[in-house]
């Protein structure tokens, strides 16, 4: 997974699946919209006005948990 942050445009876009692939857009609102990729899996989201939609200051770090729930 990427994460990139532009401050000029202010738009966060996490990027889940590297892979290169034709992607479609699907908007969820006004600020979000899904990269949609190979069989029809979230390729990425894009957050619009991203400082008025998220804790930019709470972003990082990043935690990952890879343990699966029994």
């Amino acid at each position: 997974m990427r994460i990139t942050y532009s401050d000029r445009g202010d738009i966060l876009y996490l990027r889940l699946d590297d892979r290169v692939q034709d992607l479609m857009n699907s908007r969820l609102s006004e600020d979000i919209v899904l990269d949609i990729g190979a069989d029809e899996k979230i390729a990425g989201i894009e957050i619009m006005n991203a400082s008025k939609n998220i804790r930019l200051d709470q972003l990082l770090p990043v935690f990952y948990d890879s343990s699966k729930g029994n």
